[in-house]
């Protein structure tokens, strides 16, 4: 453990410059007092790492110093392999640049960590689009890409669900998401999320923007998604599931002796609902709301009449 700290010390002060133990510490999730130890270690060793004190101060290695470590474990080698998603880097235009890097990777490795490499590509694919979903064309991808590494902003015609449909926005692209298979730009001014191949026209303007401070795209999707589902599932429902039926967030309530179920699900809104509840048959009672109970009975009635009646043969 101490060997690959002490390699990982090294990584970040090449990459990130100067470091406060603090920081260190933190990255590492050590103590500062273990990262003491290790910089005295690294220094006994004769890596010129230099700490200077004050309010600016930290450890930094000496100008032009360059680790020729590689530090790949079999399992990093493997993750990295399997990390590489050949078709989101496709459509962002950096398929060919995604090749060759992996190419060079595989090439610096040992021939034990290049064969696990080889394993990890030749037994696992990712493939993120649902089985159902057709394939959503973005053709300006390649073009908000390019936007979202220079910080330019954008005019674009943009079709949305409400009227009016096709309306102009002027985006400073702060990042790109792939959620199963499609992109979405998130972009201020908000910032708000936008689909990429709902984009109709687009111009990559000469102006460039100034990304918020502190913006961490990971983080303000995850809160994203979070709030959509809290506005998306605004109702609730109580139904009873036969046994083995199962639903999505549905959060179980009593069990009968029969085998029935009952339980709470959150829902869309009642027409939503009792389309989504349909399709489970004779399977599922809805008990609340009683609009939707109502809305459920008197679509089964008018299924019932309409298939009670005996169908004639064509052309009589």
């Amino acid at each position: 453990m101490k060997s690959s700290r002490l390699v990982s010390i090294l990584l970040l002060l090449q990459t990130r410059g100067r470091m406060t133990a603090a920081q260190l510490a933190e990255e590492l999730e050590v103590s500062v007092r273990t990262v003491y130890r290790d910089v005295d270690a690294l220094s006994a060793a004769g890596v010129p790492l230099y700490g200077d004190a004050g309010h600016a101060g930290g450890y930094r290695l000496l100008d032009g110093y360059r680790t020729r470590l590689t530090g790949l474990t079999t399992d990093e080698a493997e993750a990295l392999f399997l990390a590489g998603a050949p078709g989101p880097a496709a459509e962002l235009g950096l398929g060919p640049v995604l090749a060759a890097a992996q190419l060079k990777v595989r090439a610096a490795l040992p021939a034990e960590l290049r064969a696990h490499a080889d394993r990890i590509s030749g037994r696992f694919h990712l493939d993120t689009p649902g089985w159902y979903a057709e394939d959503e064309e973005a053709p300006y991808l390649p073009t908000v890409a390019e936007a979202v590494w220079k910080n330019r902003i954008l005019d674009v015609v943009y079709r949305r669900w409400r009227v009016p449909t096709d309306v102009r926005r002027r985006l400073e692209p702060y990042g790109l998401v792939s959620k199963a298979g499609r992109w979405y730009v998130v972009a201020g001014p908000g910032p708000r999320t936008y689909r990429v191949d709902q984009i109709l026209e687009l111009t990559l303007l000469d102006e460039e923007f100034t990304r918020p401070e502190g913006f961490d795209l990971a983080a303000h999707w995850t809160a994203y998604q979070r709030d959509f589902h809290d506005r998306l599932y605004r109702g609730e429902a109580v139904v009873r599931l036969a046994p083995g039926v199962r639903l999505p967030r549905a959060v179980s309530i009593s069990a009968a002796p029969d085998g029935w179920t009952v339980a709470r699900v959150p829902i869309e809104s009642v027409e939503h609902a009792q389309g989504e509840f349909l399709r489970l048959g004779a399977d599922i009672e809805v008990l609340e709301p009683p609009e939707l109970r109502e809305r459920m009975a008197r679509t089964i009635a008018e299924l019932a009449e309409r298939y009670g009646n005996p169908v004639s043969p064509c052309g009589d």
